[in-house]
């Protein structure tokens, strides 16, 4: 006798793969939808995965901890992807040692401006001090941007989705303020990519060009260290425990 679909997703589910399973397909489908816009930014693979994940586990009233169980091995996987970006940077070691003095200059602009804008807007909106706290470094990669929140004491969870709005908006939105501002040297642009808007934005730059992947995947692990310093200094200036 054939299953009910029902008794089907029961006995599926049960499995830490389907997690792992669903995310990769999401993506998979998202990135055909991405090709078919022809790699347009707004069309970005990320948002539309997200959003056929919620659909998915909405629909099956699926929990996250039990979609996270098998999930869990591509959240590994960030650690070894991040090193790995190392190389396309090493391949242009030579540029970025030409431009030290504006890499550094523009990552402590960029990283301050971050953090203290979104501090800044949220006190104004009448935020609580943990709320202004996970967003100061929401323009961090995740693990590292849900470590400091949690040190200096925000919301770790809440900076998580904060960091991936503010990457998914940076990767969409990027494109469009470069071209308005007639800034075209892909180094600059990619630099300026990964410090506002982190992973997602570095792996929209790498769609573009390796030479702008590769500054940006140098913006991003630079901001992510220099924020690091900086958010207990900001969390003092509050007057956080």
């Amino acid at each position: 006798m054939t299953p009910r679909l029902d008794q089907l997703w029961v006995y599926l589910s049960a499995s830490p793969l389907l997690g792992l399973t669903m995310t990769l397909l999401a993506y998979q489908v998202a990135f055909w939808l991405y090709r078919r816009a022809g790699l347009s930014p707004l069309a970005n693979p990320v948002l539309i995965a997200i959003a056929l994940l919620v659909f998915t586990l909405t629909a099956s009233g699926t929990s996250y901890e039990d979609y996270f169980a098998g999930a869990q091995f591509v959240h590994f996987l960030l650690g070894p992807a991040t090193v790995a970006l190392a190389v396309p940077l090493f391949t242009h070691f030579r540029r970025v040692r030409a431009m030290l003095l504006p890499v550094v200059a523009g990552l402590i602009a960029g990283s301050v401006t971050a953090a203290l804008s979104a501090i800044a807007i949220a006190k104004l909106a009448g935020a609580s001090q943990p709320t202004q706290l996970s967003l100061a470094p929401k323009s961090v990669t995740t693990p590292i941007a849900m470590g400091i929140a949690e040190r200096i004491g925000g919301i770790p969870s809440l900076t998580a989705v904060l960091v991936i709005a503010t990457g998914i908006l940076g990767a969409v939105g990027a494109r469009y303020v470069f071209d308005a501002m007639r800034v075209h040297d892909p180094a600059i642009r990619g630099f300026a990519t990964g410090v506002a808007a982190h992973g997602i934005g570095t792996a929209r730059a790498f769609q573009v060009s390796e030479q702008t992947g590769a500054f940006a995947a140098l913006a991003m692990g630079l901001n992510g260290a220099l924020t690091a310093l900086l958010a207990p200094l900001l969390a003092g200036w509050l007057g956080a425990d």
